[in-house]
């Protein structure tokens, strides 16, 4: 029988009710499904990691200085800045690779600022002496701040300016952009921890620690 113009709405009525209601249905799990991804999203982002490589004299030190600060996943020593491809612990010493010894620090910038961290590069060594820290003389013992946005090179910069005020000499720490980064052999990962009574733990990397408060 045909159906006739009258009979129509009753007929489609319990099917349009149903394509509504699966529609209706489809629409709010999208809905939680965006919000989900933003929640992910925003725990993500609060959970960033950043990378942050200074060279301040020799890296058994300035590891040791950084390891104790709340934020620092990690920190691990190595070069960088030089034009040698996979350089030794060896070739750096001769100074002739181009490499500063640096440490690369993993942190959460949600918990310690790149600011922070520098606050404490600048009290940690004498930005001040050029190729130099202490008994430590060559290229490779500079002082030197290698940026990975354009953010830390701002940051960097007034950082920098505004430590000058604590220093009578000029600074002559670089800034300039990270490069390829080597991790240094094994050994020296972790040098003041696993080497306390070494005698530059005792005599170099001790004193500092407890100037810096990071010791009793």
């Amino acid at each position: 029988m045909p159906i006739t113009p009258q009979a129509t709405p009753k007929f489609f009525l319990p099917l349009i009710w149903t394509l509504g209601l699966c529609l209706l249905t489809h629409l709010n799990l999208l809905a939680e499904s965006i919000n989900t991804e933003k929640m992910t999203e925003k725990t993500n982002n609060n959970d960033l990691i950043e990378l942050a490589t200074l060279g301040a004299g020799c890296f058994w030190c300035v590891e040791a200085v950084f390891e104790s600060l709340k934020g620092v996943e990690a920190v691990i020593s190595g070069y960088t800045g030089g034009q040698t491809e996979n350089p030794t612990y060896e070739a750096i010493c001769s100074g002739k690779t181009g490499h500063a010894e640096v440490i690369q620090i993993k942190f959460k910038p949600s918990v310690i600022s790149f600011e922070t961290i520098l606050e404490r590069f600048w009290d940690a060594h004498d930005p001040t002496t050029l190729n130099r820290q202490g008994a430590d003389v060559g290229t490779q013992y500079r002082s030197a701040i290698f940026y990975h946005s354009a953010s830390q090179q701002k940051t960097a910069i007034n950082s920098k300016a505004n430590a000058q005020a604590s220093f009578s000499d000029k600074i002559v720490t670089e800034i300039v952009p990270a490069q390829k980064f080597y991790s240094a052999e094994g050994y020296h990962q972790n040098f003041y921890q696993n080497n306390q009574t070494h005698p530059y733990c005792q005599f170099v990397i001790r004193p500092k620690l407890q100037k810096l408060g990071t010791l009793d």
